[in-house]
């Protein structure tokens, strides 16, 4: 295990992690071994715990769901079986072979499902099935808890034996009842049962009227319960079977417990298996409620929480229906240490709170709840000053608890540790121990240890400008309402906001103006460039998102062109084939007919077949071989082009009638041109433009310069009237 404290763990609130974890096992044991969970040092088993965990995570959303794990603990059992001579009970084996059967299901599933689960295939493998215990158990106890009849054949013959005597005993109490029951010695209830055995209810003044053995009566005495003679005999024979009954019972389980007592290691394996079992299925289940995964583990000692959240507090925020801010953080070689300042209440704790419960999460094999782009890197130890450290037992203030710890710290850092310090250096007189607190982080620096603190005194934020592998942090605040944005911002310090949170909250203006006077003036002017400067980039942050979601539209606009144009390139292309296809089989077409039209006129066939076998042999030529297959993938494509095209075809043909018959139908709503000789026109479906020669009867001598033509009016249109 890694060497963290009590008090670190505590720090950090990892119990109460332990306790939402225990709270989803199913068995008490599981619940015993989740409130146990410790970090680890060895990287391989933490890996191995994770991916366990992340497996059965991914069986939760998945049709091939594990078995149900649940079983009753044996621990007593087991106790049992290491003292010679003892004999378990009826409902102990039950136990027993309801954990083998467990066991059986998990490693058939697991086998069959090993390359959906391999880390849990695994871990079922290193433990043995073992049939004979539950085939045992099966064959001497029935699925009721109670012993078979054929357990053995004595057991067998004996409750035979009992079937037929109390078969007697019911003959027997039967005649007795006809005997008295015409007699008024029996009361209106006839019969009852005493000490499980049938008595007749006889009434007080006539007990001695009946023969038999007086049982008891009732709480008044008037009535009084007597066995009848003729039963006797018959319940004792009964009594003595029973016995012999109880005998062969024990001795049956006395015999099964020395057969089961050498598997008792094998017994104790399978129950932890099974509670580890239930273990990982609650952390599993605790993953899913607070969207928990398995980030990358690097070895470059590199720490990135992208949008990390506080486990105990997104759970909290769940339940009230309100909104938990994640955090993103980076540690590695060129920044180990960061400093986070800026006003109380704005989330510096929690943030620190954040990474070291997740490291502490990780590194104990729970899966957490950050970025699936997270790395992280595994830490020897992990140290925190977290909270009220007032030492109540060693009756030491809180600065001497500090200052105790500092020196904890100072002996133990080095470079694979991760210290979390909030409100660093406080307790004292804000000169001294901040000078002394600027001494502790120099050290932390030079021996390159990992680190995030949190802080007000201005020397620590200037100590992080000034070294290179040290930087500053802020959370961010909203610079008019003063209210917490609960945003991590690296590269900057940040303002503590003193004198603008004490007006906010009603403090005169007279007593601030007081106080900034009574400090130096050089203080206040950093801090209020401090302010400035977080508003600033306040602002710069907003606009930034903006022009993201800008850009990032232009991007989708931009793909979808591309997209659009390549779709057009590919049609266009599609389409240029065709139009080569179409054109050479016009050329051949005109190859053929002036074969055709020369036997047409010379009627010689033998020039007409040797044309026609050279021209097939010439086009032949020119085709690439293929296969039947590359053919026929030819010929439907072009099937499906020109299919294509004929759609387009018939979209354009359609569109052109739309327009004409609109054409037509604003030509019917116009007034038609008076046309005059000399008129400039051309016909409503032409290009060329003439002249009007003469117009007689509705008709027109249209003059193109070259030719004339004689048209009816209707079909000609105005292009410029004579001068």
């Amino acid at each position: 295990m890694i060497s963290i404290h009590t008090k670190t763990l505590q720090d950090l609130e990892f119990p109460t992690v332990l306790q939402q974890i225990a709270a989803r096992c199913n068995t008490e044991l599981g619940k015993e071994r989740a409130l146990e969970i410790k970090p680890m040092l060895d990287e391989g088993a933490i890996r191995l715990v994770l991916g366990q965990t992340s497996e059965y995570l991914s069986s939760l959303v998945s049709e091939n769901r594990i078995p149900n794990h649940g079983f009753d603990r044996i621990d007593s059992e087991l106790s049992l079986l290491k003292i010679e001579n003892t004999t378990l009970e009826v409902g102990s084996f039950r136990k027993i072979g309801t954990i083998c059967t467990t066991i059986a299901t998990h490693k058939k599933f697991f086998k069959k499902f090993k390359e959906y689960y391999p880390l849990l295939f695994a871990a079922s493998e290193e433990i043995a099935l073992n049939t004979e215990i539950p085939k045992e158990i099966d064959s001497v106890i029935d699925r009721f808890g109670e012993v078979k009849d054929r357990a053995s054949d004595k057991l067998f013959s004996i409750r035979r034996q009992m079937n037929q005597v109390k078969g007697k005993i019911s003959q027997s109490f039967a005649s007795a009842l006809n005997l008295y029951n015409g007699s008024d010695y029996l009361d209106d209830i006839r019969e009852s049962v005493y000490e499980n055995r049938r008595v007749l209810a006889v009434k007080a003044m006539y007990r001695r009227k009946v023969k038999g053995s007086v049982m008891g009566n009732s709480k008044t005495g008037s009535i009084v319960y007597i066995e009848p003679e003729a039963t006797l005999k018959y319940s004792r024979e009964l009594n003595n079977l029973e016995f012999d009954e109880k005998e062969e019972i024990q001795r049956i389980l006395n015999q099964l417990t020395a057969l089961i007592r050498p598997f008792a290691p094998i017994l104790s394996d399978y129950q932890e298996f099974l509670a580890q079992i239930d273990v990982t299925a609650a952390k599993a289940k605790y993953a899913s409620d607070t969207n928990a995964l398995l980030p990358k583990i690097n070895e470059e000692k590199r720490l990135f929480l992208r949008d990390a959240y506080h486990p105990l507090l997104f759970l909290d925020n769940k339940i009230r229906g309100e909104k938990t801010f994640p955090q993103t953080i980076e540690l590695h070689p060129e920044n180990r240490i960061i400093v986070i300042s800026g006003p109380n209440a704005g989330g510096k704790s929690i943030t620190l709170k954040t990474i070291g419960l997740l490291q502490v999460m990780l590194q104990s094999g729970l899966l957490i709840p950050v970025h699936e782009r997270s790395s992280i890197c595994l830490f020897d130890r992990i140290l925190t000053d977290i909270g009220d450290n007032q030492s109540i037992e060693n009756h030491l203030s809180t600065y001497s608890y500090r200052l105790k710890n500092m020196n904890s710290f100072l002996k133990k850092c080095n470079a694979n540790t991760l210290f979390l310090i909030d409100e660093f250096g406080t307790g004292s007189d804000p000169e001294l121990g901040g000078a002394l607190a600027e001494t502790f982080l120099e050290v932390f620096y030079e021996r390159e240890a990992y680190g995030v603190i949190t802080t007000h005194y201005a020397n620590l934020k200037l100590l992080a400008n000034e070294l290179p592998h040290i930087s500053n942090a802020n959370m961010l605040f909203d610079g008019k309402t003063l209210e917490p944005t609960f945003q991590l911002v690296l590269g900057e310090a940040g303002s503590s906001f003193t004198f603008e949170v004490a007006q906010k909250n009603g403090i005169p203006y007279s007593l601030i103006n007081k106080s900034k006077k009574k400090i130096e003036r050089g203080k206040v002017r950093f801090d209020a460039t401090i302010a400035k400067l977080q508003k600033e980039r306040s602002k710069m942050a907003k606009t930034g998102s903006r022009m993201q979601e800008e850009e990032s539209k232009a991007r989708e606009e931009a793909a979808r062109l591309e997209k659009l144009n390549a779709k057009i390139k590919a049609k266009l292309e599609n389409y240029q084939e065709l139009y080569d296809h179409d054109q050479r089989m016009v050329h051949l077409g005109n190859k053929v007919d002036k074969v055709a039209n020369k036997y047409f006129q010379d009627k010689k066939k033998r020039v007409m077949v040797s044309e026609l076998i050279r021209i097939v042999e010439t086009e032949n030529s020119k085709r690439k071989k293929k296969s039947a297959k590359q053919d026929k993938a030819e010929r439907t494509k072009k099937a499906q082009v020109a299919q294509e095209v004929q759609k387009e075809v018939k979209v354009i043909r359609q569109k052109k009638k739309v327009e004409k018959k609109k054409a037509v139908q604003n030509e019917k709503n116009q007034p038609k041109p008076v046309f005059k000789v000399g008129d400039r026109v051309r016909m409503i479906d032409g290009k060329a433009v003439g002249s009007i020669d003469t117009l007689e009867k509705g008709k027109a001598v249209v003059n193109y310069g070259m030719f004339t033509t004689n048209v009816s009016v209707d079909q000609l249109e105005l292009v410029g009237s004579k001068k």
